[in-house]
């Protein structure tokens, strides 16, 4: 939830700024809202076949941007390119929220920075009717500030599904007497905020402000999704797109559940199924479940 109170609540001028600032970028302004200072988003480019936008953060402000529509399932797609060099501190995220009220579903991939020459640490979380606390993580077995890679999340009846660069590292299956993300409709959210007090370290080492403006890219972005189409408000009923067959009810086979082994055994640097610390009653009910 901190990555939506760390960034200036001056959405709004922000958006009228930008807007007024360049016709070449209504491509991205019709499909998104900009949260945080307004010269801290980017629009590189927008020419109706590709679309890249850039975020900064500052010790003024982070920043994002927030889709219009809401969602309920959907596959979701982006390509980026974190922050490089020293980025300790830094979260840079790409993710689906109902809100943020006690009972919000929420669908995170978060990317935490890094002392210079360290591993980027990937964390992946689901948050259904409120209950969170659901986080895998990874170290990333390439370097994601020298290029771009595409991170993408599945989200259907059956489970949600995490990729990154078409490899899937991770499934959350739904039980029908455990809370899963199948009611609300959630915004895909992507932002880069100050993280300082938990994501380096445990919070342990802090962003080094010498080093800024912080700057991370976003381009390619896709959603394949079931849009509400209630504009008074409400969840009524969704407008599914063509090619939805091709997602929504799908589940990993032998050979991907495998790639997800390989991803666990070989990157994962934390499972909350095995956190006893954390857990002290018992592991969630899903844990014991295959």
């Amino acid at each position: 939830m901190a990555k939506h109170l760390a960034l200036s609540v001056a959405a709004a001028v922000a958006v009228s700024w930008l807007a007024a600032s360049s016709a070449a970028a209504a491509g991205f302004y019709e499909k998104f809202d900009v949260v945080g200072a307004g010269d801290h988003v980017r629009v590189v480019s927008d020419d109706g076949k590709t679309q890249q936008v850039a975020l900064t953060l500052d010790r003024s402000s982070g920043s994002g941007f927030t889709s219009k529509d809401t969602y309920l399932f959907g596959e979701f797609s982006v390509q980026m390119k974190l922050v490089g060099g020293n980025s300790a501190g830094t979260v840079t995220s790409f993710y689906l929220s109902s809100g943020e009220g006690d009972g919000h579903d929420e669908i995170d991939i978060e990317f935490m920075g890094n002392l210079s020459g360290n591993p980027y640490v990937m964390n992946t979380n689901v948050w259904a009717n409120g209950d969170g606390k659901k986080e895998h993580q990874f170290y990333l077995w390439f370097d994601p500030t020298a290029d771009f890679h595409t991170y993408k999340i599945i989200w259907n009846p059956q489970n949600i599904i995490f990729q990154v660069d078409d490899v899937p590292v991770r499934t959350f299956k739904k039980y029908d007497d455990l809370a899963y993300p199948q009611s609300k409709p959630m915004r895909l959210h992507a932002t880069l905020w100050d993280g300082s007090y938990w994501a380096t370290r445990h919070g342990d080492v802090k962003i080094d402000w010498s080093g800024a403006p912080f700057v991370v890219s976003y381009r390619g972005y896709s959603a394949n999704a079931c849009v509400n189409n209630n504009p008074a408000g409400g969840w009524s009923s969704s407008s599914c797109p063509e090619g939805t067959s091709a997602w929504i009810h799908r589940e990993l086979d032998g050979a991907e559940l495998g790639t997800v082994a390989w991803a666990e055994r070989n990157y994962m640097s934390y499972n909350y199924c095995a956190d006893g610390w954390r857990f002290p009653q018992g592991f969630p009910a899903e844990c014991y479940r295959k």
